[in-house]
């Protein structure tokens, strides 16, 4: 029987998180959840939806930016014994929570917004406007601040969040202004279903990764049969097969392989340019298996003999 020969030595099966990052979100955190009570006040006394709607996604911000911020903490504590992979995987659970609660909020803005329309609400324009335009400032600011970790899928869905309010901070400038000048009262609610319409599209994204990520689906950027060929092109390789690659976390990726060749005796040079390859794709962590026994006598005994990857 062959051994197996991981790619384990050096590696941290954990998230890719770092203190910096912590540090950004635990920012974005504070201000984001200092300034919805401001923008809360000011849409209330202002009459304003747009506003409202953005103070209600700030809350839901805040309460992201904390689920990623915890779910950093968490994954970036060390393998143990009962999980020999770290805690990575929390990160792809908190992104998935941050689209699903994301969804709820374009759902409730949606269904306000019907209201306005049936029963238009007088709105402060100038007032709107102005704290709009503060609410603006931080919330470039936030996205800025998270926008260097948007690599990290729980990142991203924090990231995804702020955009949400950068655009909805757009929205209530642009609702205050019509008021303001003109009186049309419809503009309030028209743009915050705009808004609500481009939050949805990337929730849904966000959505889609985090359960391919969770459900092991191979990364969507990695192309399985052309990383097989390629692995199969390895000199030295006859053939790969049994090829898996998915995520242990928000960024790192593990991949396991068996290994057809000749002569074992060539596996230290064979299994170098195997991990090569791997690195190149960007995937950190790898387990081949070498095989040098007879292909035909494994077809017969009925074991998986696809070679595809």
């Amino acid at each position: 029987m062959s051994a197996t020969h991981p790619d384990h030595d050096g590696h941290n099966h954990g998230s890719t998180d770092t203190p910096e990052q912590r540090r950004r979100l635990f920012i974005a955190l504070g201000l984001t959840w200092a300034f919805a009570v401001v923008e809360a006040m000011a849409g209330w006394r202002g009459g304003s939806l747009a506003l409202l709607a953005d103070a209600g996604h700030m809350v839901t911000d805040g309460a992201a930016l904390g689920l990623a911020l915890l779910a950093a903490w968490i994954a970036s504590r060390p393998p143990s014994a009962r999980h020999s992979y770290g805690m990575g995987r929390v990160e792809l659970l908190a992104a998935l929570v941050n689209a699903l609660s994301m969804l709820a909020v374009v759902a409730g803005i949606g269904m306000e917004a019907w209201s306005r329309f049936q029963s238009p609400h007088a709105i402060e324009g100038a007032l709107v406007s102005a704290v709009a335009v503060v609410g603006l400032g931080v919330n470039l600011f936030v996205a800025w601040m998270l926008s260097h970790g948007q690599q990290n899928i729980n990142v991203r869905g924090a990231f995804l969040h702020v955009l949400g309010d950068v655009l909805g901070s757009v929205a209530a400038i642009a609702a205050g202004i019509v008021v303001w000048v003109t009186g049309w009262t419809p503009i309030d609610p028209l743009l915050s279903i705009l808004i609500g319409g481009l939050v949805l599209a990337s929730s849904l994204r966000l959505l889609r990764d985090a359960l391919h990520g969770l459900l092991d689906g191979v990364p969507f950027h990695i192309a399985l049969e052309d990383l097989g060929h390629k692995l199969a092109a390895v000199p030295g390789v006859l053939e790969v097969h049994d090829l898996h690659v998915w995520a242990l976390s928000g960024e790192r990726l593990a991949l396991s392989a068996h290994v057809r060749l000749n002569e074992m005796s060539d596996w230290p040079a064979v299994l170098d340019g195997l991990r090569q390859e791997a690195e190149d794709h960007g995937i950190g962590h790898t387990t081949f298996q070498p095989e040098t026994v007879p292909w035909a006598p494994l077809q017969r005994a009925g074991r998986d003999t696809d070679t595809r990857p």
